[in-house]
């Protein structure tokens, strides 16, 4: 199963970087996006995540932490998901933008002008 998981990482980032490399911005967006699932796979893999751990500690059973979930991983996850949405939406509006200015949605500056 870790092999599972670190493989759909490792596709996750290698296509979000591939993605970032590309001369559209559409592209740029959807590479950051895919980062950003990488890395919310990441934490989670990283938190020991078991199924079955209690959630909330309860009075009269013994503390022992071993037995319970670690809500660590899953705060950072639900804050990186807040911060990612927020990121695609800015950057979806400088891409908008800029393709109004420019007349074209490129990145890396040629052809600008042609519309293409």
């Amino acid at each position: 199963m870790e092999l599972l998981v670190a493989s759909f990482i490792g596709v996750l980032t290698a296509c979000g970087v591939y993605l970032l490399l590309r001369p559209r911005t559409f592209e740029v967006v959807l590479g950051l996006t895919l980062l950003s699932y990488a890395v919310n796979v990441f934490l989670f893999a990283m938190g020991r995540l078991r199924t079955g751990a209690e959630p909330l500690l309860r009075p009269g059973v013994p503390a022992d932490l071993a037995h319970y979930a670690d809500p660590l991983p899953q705060a950072l996850v639900l804050t990186a998901i807040v911060i990612g949405f927020a990121m695609t939406a800015v950057l979806l509006v400088i891409a908008l933008r800029a393709r109004a200015a420019s007349g074209s949605d490129r990145v890396d500056g040629e052809g600008e002008g042609d519309g293409s």
